[in-house]
């Protein structure tokens, strides 16, 4: 079985992965960084190539980390928005786990000065708490509809994640 964490950006999918993987001795890959590897910076992507064609790039990356077994994967914050990416996940043994937080944390955990994330570039303050919220509202059902299980992450250390995510797969 393959755990696959899902969700925002900021919602801590990169750290819970490892700390899953730590806890569990499962490989980890985050798909963001296979793609940054191999293309470049994915603010880059986005500027000279487009959203689409980073959402291509995305869905070639999680096709082939899956192949994979007893795997930790911890995806970008629009890669389950695709439902070929859910059909790979779910087909090659993979379990989503919805890793959710509220507006307000993850406003608290991102920052408007972070060049790394295209979505909130070029944010002010003010900007980047509507683009989160804006983004909640569109994406949140989706990852609740993808989900095998859904983990809160407000107010909980890493470790107390990583260990409700693996006690309920």
């Amino acid at each position: 079985m393959n755990i696959v964490l899902c969700g925002m950006m900021g919602v801590g999918k990169t750290s819970v992965g490892i700390k899953i993987a730590s806890l569990s001795g499962r490989c980890w890959f985050d798909s963001d960084d296979v793609i940054v590897g191999r293309h470049g910076k994915i603010s880059d992507i986005f500027e000279y190539y487009g959203e689409e064609h980073f959402r291509n790039i995305e869905s070639d990356t999680i096709r082939e980390i899956m192949q994979g077994d007893h795997l930790v994967v911890s995806t970008g914050g629009g890669l389950v928005l695709r439902p070929e990416n859910v059909d790979v996940i779910k087909s090659n043994n993979g379990k989503i786990v919805y890793l959710r937080a509220t507006e307000n944390t993850l406003y608290d955990r991102l920052s408007p000065e972070d060049n790394s994330r295209p979505l909130l570039a070029k944010s002010t303050p003010e900007s980047m708490k509507n683009r989160i919220r804006k983004l909640l509202s569109e994406r949140a059902a989706i990852y609740e509809h993808v989900a095998d299980a859904v983990v809160d992450t407000d107010g909980k250390t890493v470790e107390e994640v990583a260990l409700e995510v693996l006690s309920c797969l």
